[in-house]
C-alpha cells in the first residue's frame, strides 16, 4: 500500500476537490434523521401537516444537492484512477522487457495476465476502494454525529455492535488476502501453461498430443476454479461482520425503544435514529464491507504481483553499482543458452577485446552471432561465467551505464519520426553541427542529407530506403560518446563501397569495434577474426584461418588475400598503392579479380 500513498500524496489538488464535493454528497446523511425527527415531532404530531412536509421538503433538497456532489467525485476519480493504470502498464511493459533482454529469459507469457488483466483489476479496484473509503468515512462521520446530536443514548447502544461488527472484519482481511493471493498466481500460472500451449498447437496437432495437452491444461485449470471458489466462500465473513456491525444495531433500537420512551426519547427522536441507522451507518458499513472485504484484497494482493512482476533494476548482485573504464571487454567460461533445456548457443567462451581492436564475427546464418554480440553489450546475460565491460561485470551495470559505455546497431536500424537532425542527435544531444557533418561526411550520408534537404528536414521510417535508415543509425553511433561499438550486420543494405567506408569511419574512431560480418570483405577489414561454427569458436586472422579452418575457406571462397583493403586498424599487408585507392576503386579491382560463379555466392551471402 506504501505506493498507492505516494501515489496520492503526489496529487494533493484532486484530493481536497474530492473531499469538497465529498462534504456536499454527505449532506442527506448528516440531515437525514433530524429532518425526519422534525417532521414527526414538529409537523405531523403537532398537528402541523406543512411543517412536517417542509422539513421533509428540506431533506429532498438536501438529497438534490448530494447528487450533484456525487457527480464531481467521479469526475476527480477518473483525475486519480487514470495516471495509476498509466503509471502501472509503463511498469509492467518496463519490468517485462527488462528481464527479457538482461536476463535472456525468453518470453514472459505471465505479463500478458499481469497487462490485460490484473492492471485493470488495480485500476477499477483503486476508483472502487477510494469512492468505498471515501464514502465509508463521510457517511458515517456525518450518520453518527447527527444521531449523537439527536439522541446521544442511542448512540452509545449503536457504537457497541457497530465496533465489534468491524473488529471480525479487520480480523478476516489477512485471511481474505491469502486467499486472494492464491487465485492471483492460479491465474497467472493458467496465463503461462495456456501460453505455451497455444504457441505450439500446430506441433500438438501434428503429434496428435491434443488430449495430453488437454490433461495437463486441466490442471492448472482445476486449480484456478479452486482458488476463485475459495475466494468467493470467504463472502460469508463479510456478511457476518455486516450482520453484527449493520442489522444488530437496528435490533438493539428496536428492543430498547420501550425503555427510550420511557425516558423521555420522542417517538420522532427514535425514528430519526432509525432514519440514521438505515440510511447512514448501514449503507455506510455495507461500502466498507463489501468495497474493501472484495476490491480492497484484490487491490492490495494483485498490485503487490505486478510491483513484483517488474522485476528491480538490472543493477549488481550486491555491491556497489560498478563503474566501467574503457572499451575492453572480456569473457571468461560464458555459456548461454535460449532455455533451461535448449542446446547452449555458446558454450565456455573465453574472448578479450582491447581498447583499439577491430574484430569481426563470422559464421553461418543461425549459428549464434547476434546472440555473442547480445552479451557483449550486456542485453544478454549468461548462465555461466562472466562478461566484463571496461573492466566491470556486465550484471552490475544499470541499463543508463550500458549506453553510455557501449552503442549497438542491430540489422534493422531504428529512424523515428522526426527531423533528422533529432535522429542523429539521439545519442549524443550535445553534438554541434560541425561534428555532425564531420561524422556525416565520414560514415557516408552526405549524398542523403543533400537528397533530404538538410537537417532540419523531417522524416519518417517509411521515406528511407533500408540502407538510408541503417546511414542515419550509423552516423547516430558514430557521434554515440560510447568507446565500444557493436554493428551487427548494421551495413547488410549498404552496396559493398558503402560499406566498406562506414567501416573504416568506425576503424579510426577511438575506442574498439565488432562487426558482425555479412561479406567476407568486412572480415579481411579486421584486424582479428572469431569464427563460429556451432561447435567452437576460432580466433585467428584471415592468412591463420584460411590454412586450419575448412569452415573459413569455404565461407571466403575464392577471396584473395591480396584484396586491397582499408588500413584502419587492419593488421594485414596493405601497400602504399593500395592505401591511397579511393573506396569505390578498391572495390571495383578486387571484383574484376572473381570470376561470375564467386560473384553469384558472395551475393548470396
Amino acid at each position: 500500500m506504501r505506493i498507492l500513498r505516494v501515489f496520492l500524496r503526489r496529487r494533493p489538488r484532486v484530493l481536497a476537490r474530492l473531499a469538497g464535493w465529498s462534504v456536499l454528497e454527505a449532506l442527506p446523511a448528516i440531515l437525514s434523521g433530524q429532518a425526519v425527527a422534525r417532521a414527526v415531532d414538529r409537523g405531523f404530531l403537532a398537528g402541523d401537516p406543512a411543517a412536517g412536509l417542509g422539513w421533509l421538503g428540506l431533506l429532498a433538497a438536501a438529497v438534490l444537492v448530494g447528487a450533484i456532489g456525487t457527480r464531481r467525485t467521479f469526475r476527480c476519480l477518473a483525475d486519480l484512477a487514470e495516471p495509476l493504470r498509466d503509471e502501472l502498464v509503463a511498469h509492467v511493459v518496463t519490468g517485462t522487457l527488462r528481464r527479457a533482454a538482461v536476463a535472456g529469459g525468453g518470453v514472459d507469457r505471465s505479463a500478458v495476465a499481469r497487462l490485460t488483466h490484473q492492471v485493470e483489476i488495480v485500476r477499477d479496484t483503486f476508483a472502487g476502494l477510494i469512492m468505498t473509503t471515501r464514502g465509508f468515512l463521510f457517511a458515517i462521520a456525518g450518520a453518527l454525529l447527527g444521531l449523537a446530536s439527536l439522541a446521544p443514548v442511542v448512540a452509545l447502544l449503536v457504537a457497541v455492535p457497530l465496533l465489534t461488527g468491524l473488529v471480525l472484519f479487520a480480523a478476516a482481511v489477512p485471511r481474505m488476502a491469502a486467499r486472494q493471493r492464491a487465485y492471483v498466481l492460479a491465474d497467472e500460472d493458467l496465463a503461462e501453461h495456456a501460453g505455451r500451449a497455444f504457441a505450439g498447437l500446430r506441433d500438438i496437432a501434428a503429434c496428435g498430443a491434443g488430449h495430453r495437452m488437454a490433461a495437463e491444461i486441466s490442471v492448472p485449470v482445476d486449480a484456478q476454479a479452486a482458488a476463485e471458489r475459495a475466494v468467493v466462500r470467504m463472502t460469508a465473513a463479510r456478511g457476518i461482520s455486516l450482520a453484527v456491525g449493520g442489522w444488530l444495531p437496528l435490533a438493539v433500537v428496536l428492543a430498547a425503544a420501550p425503555w427510550l420512551v420511557d425516558h423521555g426519547l420522542t417517538a420522532g427522536a427514535i425514528l430519526g435514529s432509525l432514519t440514521y441507522l438505515l440510511h447512514g451507518v448501514q449503507p455506510a458499513l455495507t461500502m466498507l464491507i463489501g468495497g474493501l472485504g472484495g476490491g480492497g484484497v484484490r487491490l492490495v494482493v494483485t498490485l503487490d504481483r505486478i510491483l513484483r512482476g517488474g522485476g528491480p533494476e538490472p543493477v549488481a548482485h550486491g555491491g556497489p553499482a560498478a563503474r566501467p573504464d574503457g572499451a575492453d571487454v572480456l569473457l571468461r567460461g560464458v555459456t548461454f543458452a535460449y532455455g533451461r533445456r535448449a542446446e547452449p548457443v555458446v558454450s565456455g567462451l573465453d574472448l578479450e577485446i582491447r581498447d583499439g581492436d577491430h574484430l569481426a564475427i563470422i559464421g553461418p546464418s543461425g549459428i549464434g552471432k547476434s546472440t555473442l554480440v547480445g552479451l557483449l553489450a550486456g542485453t544478454l546475460q549468461p548462465q555461466q561465467g562472466e562478461v566484463r565491460l571496461g573492466g566491470a561485470r556486465t550484471n552490475r551495470l544499470d541499463v543508463r551505464t550500458l549506453a553510455r559505455q557501449r552503442v549497438l546497431i542491430p540489422q534493422e536500424a531504428y529512424v523515428f519520426t522526426g527531423t533528422l537532425l533529432d535522429n542523429l542527435r539521439y545519442l549524443h544531444p550535445g553534438a554541434d553541427v560541425h561534428e555532425i557533418d564531420r561524422a556525416a561526411e565520414a560514415v557516408g550520408l552526405s549524398t542523403v542529407l543533400q537528397r533530404l534537404g538538410g537537417y532540419d528536414a523531417y522524416v519518417t521510417p517509411d521515406a528511407l530506403s533500408a540502407g538510408e535508415r541503417q546511414l542515419v543509425a550509423l552516423v547516430r553511433a558514430y557521434l554515440s560518446p560510447a568507446p565500444l561499438v557493436l554493428l551487427d550486420e548494421a551495413t547488410c543494405h549498404l552496396d559493398a563501397a558503402a560499406e566498406a567506408r562506414a567501416e573504416q569511419a568506425f576503424a579510426a574512431r577511438p575506442g574498439a569495434l565488432v562487426v558482425v560480418a555479412h561479406r567476407v570483405s568486412s572480415a579481411l577489414r579486421a584486424s582479428r577474426i572469431l569464427l563460429l561454427d556451432g561447435t567452437a569458436a576460432t580466433l585467428g586472422t584471415d592468412g591463420s584461418l584460411r590454412r586450419t579452418s575448412p569452415l573459413y575457406r569455404d565461407l571466403a571462397g575464392h577471396w584473395s588475400v591480396e584484396l586491397p583493403v582499408f588500413p584502419a586498424r587492419s593488421s594485414l599487408p596493405v601497400s602504399p598503392a593500395q592505401s591511397s585507392q579511393p573506396a569505390s576503386s578498391a572495390m571495383r579491382t578486387a571484383s574484376n579479380r572473381l570470376r561470375a560463379p564467386v560473384l553469384r555466392r558472395i551475393a548470396e551471402m
